[in-house]
């Protein structure tokens, strides 16, 4: 052979055998992308979240080491099953500040875990094991419900899982229940007693390397005189996620709920995401003015119930997430 023309031949297949590499890599890494196709933001369904929230009631205080604790988790689990989740149940162990040792469990629910980008959404589960609140009057040794806090938020990600389940995406959504959150000491500067799930999860994520593009955390969602204002460690971590979402509220006609004020800090689930998993993640949380507590009246008292849940609340936040989760699939938000 001539050896010009076996150069150019080698030239020739060289190229095409790098073309075909690229092309296999472009292929290879559009795989592992979210597409792009536009999927309508759902309706809400607020009636369904209210079923939820009661459904959560029936199990009674959802305190750790109970067997309500033990029901409920089995519940929730199935549920995100049934909306066709991959769902990871992370047992742990954690002391409480009384010295206790607390079993607890987050419930991860998974939609296209495949996918690199990802939206976190989360919520705790768990309830007050004792209604220590300054303006509780009786049964202060008695474990408080929890319809606002903690069953408000759960019901709000159901639903949400519903119409993943429904109406499916391309982005992935990773919606995780917190336990043991709300085991810490009152009026203590330990902040670490606080929010064990999520600094358990924070350490350990349910994936290695796992990263989520932002978070939203809902805590108290279901109060019918709900204020969810701009909380500080949100702003601070993520104000640009908070900016968005409140100017989305306002625009689809919820200002009314999401009001532009400082919310003052709160030691909540997002702190410990944001501070030691390095997730920026923003917290909506009803902070109404005027409190002795900074929260509803009904936190820590035997008045959380299922007389303090509003569907509209309800219909107001799981409306805005939603339309978080669809316009970011649709590249809008």
């Amino acid at each position: 052979m001539n050896v010009s023309k076996y150069i150019i031949a080698l030239a020739l297949l060289i190229a095409f055998t790098a073309c075909k590499s690229e092309q296999q890599q472009e292929a290879s890494d559009e795989s592992s992308r979210p597409r792009t196709s536009n999927v309508p933001v759902p309706a809400f369904n607020r009636d369904s979240a209210y079923l939820y929230v009661e459904k959560q009631l029936t199990f009674g205080p959802r305190v750790p080491n109970s067997e309500a604790h033990q029901a409920c988790k089995s519940w929730l689990a199935e549920k995100f099953r049934a909306f066709d989740a991959n769902v990871i149940e992370q047992d742990f162990q954690a002391k409480s500040y009384t010295g206790e040792q607390l079993n607890g469990t987050n419930i991860i629910a998974q939609y296209n875990p495949q996918v690199n980008k990802r939206i976190l959404l989360a919520a705790h589960w768990d309830t007050r094991f004792l209604a220590d609140s300054p303006l509780n009057t009786s049964d202060t040794e008695v474990a408080v419900m929890g319809a606002d806090d903690g069953a408000s938020g759960v019901a709000v990600l159901l639903e949400i899982a519903r119409h993943l389940w429904e109406n499916p995406i391309d982005i992935g959504v990773d919606i995780v229940l917190f336990d043991l959150e709300d085991q810490g000491e009152s009026g203590a500067e330990n902040e670490e007693s606080w929010g064990l799930g999520a600094q358990h999860w924070s350490r350990n994520p349910h994936k290695p390397g796992y990263n989520a593009q932002y978070g939203i955390l809902l805590d108290m969602v279901g109060a019918s005189d709900a204020r969810f204002p701009k909380e500080y460690y949100s702003m601070y971590f993520a104000p640009d996620i908070v900016d968005k979402v409140w100017k989305l509220a306002e625009n689809m006609g919820y200002g009314n709920y999401f009001v532009p004020a400082d919310g003052g800090g709160v030691t909540d689930d997002h702190y410990f995401v944001n501070t030691i998993a390095g997730i920026k993640m923003i917290d909506i949380i009803n902070r109404p003015t005027g409190s002795e507590t900074g929260f509803g009246e009904h936190w820590h008292t035997q008045n959380d119930n299922i007389d303090i849940i509003n569907k509209r609340t309800l219909g107001a936040v799981g409306q805005v997430v939603l339309a978080v989760v669809y316009r970011e699939n649709n590249r809008t938000f």
